[in-house]
């Protein structure tokens, strides 16, 4: 820009008429500019949604190759592959055209505008108004001031590419975190564990709620079993507790303080979860035990899988605990991972460990194993167990029946299977089930 106006100023020195003729040559210029402004960054935008879908479809199909080999769905992602392939094609396509518009037109404007200057140079320098020193100048700098507009075509049009896709990115951080670090954080160095759900309301839409006015004291170091049907709400309870979400209405206390209020180090220091979906990380058996406590010891490492019944098949590994467990832990089966969960979580050592549907992965002789060590890992601690498993729910001090988003029994186990409520249906059926 400093060129163009710096060679404008010395070519109006020399011929104000050969500026004029230059400004007027800006002015298609300008609406030139303007169209490709307008149009790239709609065909840009287009090429950034048709890269997008490509991609995204290539990693599902790679992720689920399974299910798409198990329904023979080889042929029809070939298809759908090839549809976004095109569409991906043609927004390109559209993309070049502009731009072999738009260059190509600037330079035709250029040529145009020099031309002229030429020609009206010519007529004044035959007329003897005008030197021809001065008109050879006044054409060298008319086609100087267009050659940086030439060069600033090739930015323009990275910089529209580059907008399309910060688009994009700039949607991502501007987006509002539906839980939000407190302003004023409290802490809680160590918590005991005592949670409470004080007239909670809580819908994922507005016009569906799924906990309605939902109140509930669990006292610290009591282990409480969630058993109800799909939808009862016995998740969301839990994501609640964990402050994955935030309730609509009403407030959970962890020690009598606003989840809201506390300091999320201390929050995630004092509640951990397990889900039945364990993740793990590429890297070693241990570092990904390790997760739940990072500075802790390879002797306390090995004693929480020992805990929970994991040490043996870890030592069976080609490495033991330095064994690479793959991406997402590919390397080891559905239980093996739970195990290393629950060994992750036990590590963590938190006040409030929530259990949900954990042990759905394992087989019975790894869920016994288990619940010989959560007998003695869930001592002094808050425990909530949401298991479909009724034989997960007998270590349980206290065991609620959620229907609809309400408590529908509240009793030891021992308790309401001398029932004949909803729980002991439950029960009898599981029972039932195994003969």
């Amino acid at each position: 820009m400093l060129y163009v106006i710096f060679t404008a100023v010395a070519l109006v020195s020399l011929d104000w008429v050969s500026g004029l003729i230059v400004a007027v040559a800006l002015i298609p210029l300008s609406f030139l500019a303007r169209w490709f402004q307008k149009n790239s960054q709609r065909a840009f935008r287009a090429t950034r949604v048709a890269s997008a879908r490509v991609i995204v479809h290539f990693v599902e199909t790679m992720t689920g190759m399974r299910a798409v080999q198990a329904f023979r769905k080889e042929k029809r992602n070939e298809v759908e592959y090839g549809e976004l392939v095109e569409d991906y094609r043609i927004a390109n396509k559209r993309t070049m055209r502009l731009f072999g518009t738009f260059e190509p037109g600037l330079i035709l404007i250029a040529n145009i505008a020099v031309a002229v200057v030429l020609l009206s140079g010519g007529f004044r320098v035959a007329a003897g108004a005008l030197a021809i020193g001065n008109l050879l100048a006044v054409v060298l700098y008319t086609r100087r001031i267009f050659d940086p507009m030439q060069d600033m075509t090739m930015f323009y049009n990275s910089y529209q590419s580059a907008a399309a896709a910060l688009e994009k990115i700039s949607g991502v951080l501007e987006e509002r975190p539906s839980v939000p670090d407190p302003r004023e954080p409290i802490d809680l160095p160590r918590a005991r564990g005592e949670v409470e759900f004080d007239d909670v309301t809580f819908a994922y839409r507005p016009d569906r709620v799924i906990l309605p006015e939902f109140s509930l004291h669990m006292p610290a170091g009591q282990t409480i079993a969630l058993v109800g049907s799909t939808g009862a709400g016995k998740s969301t309870l839990a994501k609640l507790v964990s402050r994955f979400y935030d309730p609509s209405e009403g407030a959970v206390r962890l020690d009598g303080v606003d989840l809201r209020e506390l300091r999320p180090r201390d929050l995630r220091r004092a509640i951990v979860m397990v889900t039945q979906e364990a993740y793990l990380f590429s890297g070693s058996v241990a570092e990904n035990i390790a997760l739940g406590k990072p500075q802790a010891t390879f002797d306390e490492i090995q004693d929480a899988a020992k805990a929970v019944g994991a040490h043996e098949f870890i030592m069976a590994m080609p490495d033991g605990y330095d064994t690479d467990v793959n991406k997402r832990g590919g390397r080891v089966s559905a239980g093996q991972r739970q195990l290393l969960s629950f060994a992750r979580a036990f590590l963590a050592d938190p006040a409030v460990l929530i259990l949900d549907e954990a042990t759905a992965s394992l087989d019975i002789p790894s869920e016994r194993l288990v619940q010989e060590g959560l007998q003695t890992l869930l001592a002094g601690r808050t425990a909530i167990i949401i298991a479909h498993r009724l034989s997960t729910v007998a270590i349980a001090h206290r065991v609620l029946v959620m229907e609809h988003g309400r408590i529908v029994e509240d009793g030891t186990p021992e308790d309401l299977i001398a029932g004949t409520g909803r729980f002991a249906q439950l029960h009898a059926a599981w029972r039932d089930s195994l003969v």
